[in-house]
C-alpha cells in the first residue's frame, strides 16, 4: 500500500503482516506492552506472558500488565499462577468484576463449586462478561443445585442463544431434575447448533480454499453461504477472509453488518477499518479505526493504522499524537517509525513558521533522534537555534 503525501512516498507494511521480533534499543515497559498485545491477537499466550512480564519488571504497578498477565496464564493453563495473580489484582483493583469472574472460572476449573458461586452470584447483576451466567449455572449444576442451575443457565440462553454449549448444559440440567421431555429438546437443540457451527467451519475453509485458487466470481458464490445477516460470528469471518485474500471490497458490506450486531467487538471495528485503509478510503477508515482503539487501546496495529490514516488525512496534530503512542508501543517497526519522523518534521516547519522556535525544535530534535545523520535536518535545527539566540 502506498501513501503519498507531500512529495514523499511510503510503503507502510499493514498489521496483518507487523509481528514484533525481538528486543529493542528503547525496551520499554510499553514496547513490552505493545509487543504482548500483538502476541495476543494471534494467539500466542505464552510467549505474550513473558513480554507482560518484562512489562511489570519496569513498572511494577501497572494493574492493567498485569491482568492481561493473569489472563494469559489462564489461557494457557498455569492456573496456580493465574490466580496468584488474580488475588494480588483483588486488592489493588478494589475487587474488579473482571477478576471475580476469573477467580469464579479458577474454582469451577478446580472443583470447588461453592468458591465459584459465591464469586459469580458477587457479579451476577452487572457481568463484566456476556457468559458470567453460563459459568454460575454451571457451578450450580457441578453442586447439583439444579432449580439454580436451571434458572442461570436460561438466562446465559437468553443472552446468547447460538452458543451450543448453553443448550447443552441446561439439558443436563433438566435431565437432573427428570424434566425429560424439556432436556430431550434441548439436546437436540444442542446438537443442531453443534453441527450449524461445524458447518460453518467447514464453510469457512473452503471459502478460504476458493479464494485462493478460484476466480473470485466463483469464489463469491461459495463464500456467499457465510453471509448470515444475523450471524455476527459468521459475517466476521467472511470480511477477514475476503480481506486476508484481498478482495477487500467485499470485506465491506460483511462486517459493517457484524458491526451492526455487534457493536462492542473491536476485531470488527479493526477489520473494517482495515479494509477501508486497504482500499484508501480514508475517511472511511478512519471512524471504525478509532472505535478499534477505544475498545484495545494498547493494540499496535489498531493505533499504527489510524495513525497512518490521520497521516493521509493530513490532519498532522492528531496523526503526531497516535503514531507517537504507536512507536512506544513497537519501537521496532520501521514504517510507523518513517511516518512519525515525516509528521514530526511537518509540524516541526509549521510551527517554525508560525515563529514557535522552542516547541518547532522539540519536534525536529525527535526527528533527528528517528533518522540520526540526516543532513538536511541537522541544518534546519541549527538554523531554529541560531533564531532562538543564544539565551533562549
Amino acid at each position: 500500500m502506498l501513501i503519498q503525501r507531500a512529495g514523499y512516498v511510503l510503503i507502510l507494511v499493514l498489521v496483518s503482516d507487523i509481528v514484533a521480533q525481538g528486543q529493542s534499543g528503547r525496551d520499554t515497559s510499553t514496547a513490552h506492552v505493545g509487543r504482548g498485545y500483538e502476541l495476543v491477537q494471534n494467539d500466542r499466550f505464552a510467549e505474550a506472558a513473558e513480554e507482560f512480564r518484562a512489562a511489570l519488571a519496569l513498572d511494577p504497578g501497572a494493574v492493567q500488565v498485569r491482568y492481561q498477565l493473569a489472563v494469559c496464564l489462564f489461557a494457557v493453563g498455569e492456573l496456580d499462577e493465574s490466580r496468584k495473580e488474580f488475588l494480588r489484582l483483588l486488592a489493588l483493583t478494589d475487587r474488579d468484576p473482571k477478576v471475580i469472574y476469573y477467580l469464579g472460572r479458577l474454582d469451577l476449573l478446580a472443583g470447588n463449586s461453592d468458591g465459584a458461586i459465591r464469586h459469580f452470584e458477587s457479579i451476577v447483576e452487572n457481568p463484566p462478561f456476556p457468559d458470567t451466567t453460563f459459568y454460575l449455572g454451571s457451578a450450580c449444576l457441578d453442586k447439583r443445585d439444579t432449580k439454580s442451575a436451571i434458572e442461570w443457565l436460561h438466562k446465559a440462553i437468553q443472552s446468547d442463544p447460538r452458543d451450543f454449549r448453553f443448550h447443552y448444559r441446561l439439558a443436563r440440567a433438566l435431565q437432573q431434575a427428570h424434566h425429560q421431555k424439556e432436556a430431550e429438546e434441548e439436546y437436540t437443540l444442542s446438537t443442531q447448533l453443534r453441527e450449524r457451527y461445524n458447518e460453518a467451519s467447514r464453510q469457512s475453509q473452503t471459502c478460504a480454499q476458493v479464494l485462493r485458487v478460484q476466480p473470485i466470481a466463483e469464489a463469491r458464490e461459495i463464500c456467499s453461504r457465510l453471509f448470515d445477516r444475523n450471524d455476527p460470528d459468521k459475517l466476521t469471518t467472511l470480511g477477514i477472509l475476503y480481506g486476508e485474500n484481498g478482495k477487500y471490497e467485499d470485506a465491506i458490506e460483511p462486517l459493517k453488518r457484524a458491526a451492526d450486531l455487534d457493536p462492542d467487538s473491536f476485531e470488527i471495528w479493526h477489520n473494517l477499518g482495515l479494509s477501508y485503509f486497504r482500499l484508501k478510503r480514508f475517511s472511511e477508515a478512519r471512524s471504525p479505526l478509532e472505535r478499534a482503539v477505544a475498545l484495545r487501546g494498547n493494540f499496535f496495529g489498531s493505533n499504527a493504522l489510524l495513525g497512518a490514516t490521520l497521516y493521509a488525512l493530513q490532519n498532522d496534530e492528531a496523526a503526531y499524537r497516535v503514531l507517537d503512542f504507536a512507536h512506544e508501543l513497537n519501537p521496532d517497526d520501521a514504517d510507523t517509525s518513517e511516518l512519525l519522523f515525516r509528521v514530526s518534521v511537518i509540524l516541526g516547519k509549521k510551527l517554525e513558521s508560525a515563529g514557535d522556535y522552542a516547541n518547532s525544535l522539540k519536534l525536529l530534535q525527535r526527528a533527528e533522534v528517528l533518522h540520526p545523520g540526516d543532513s538536511e535536518l541537522h541544518r534546519q535545527i541549527e538554523e531554529i537555534m541560531n533564531l532562538m539566540g543564544p539565551s533562549k
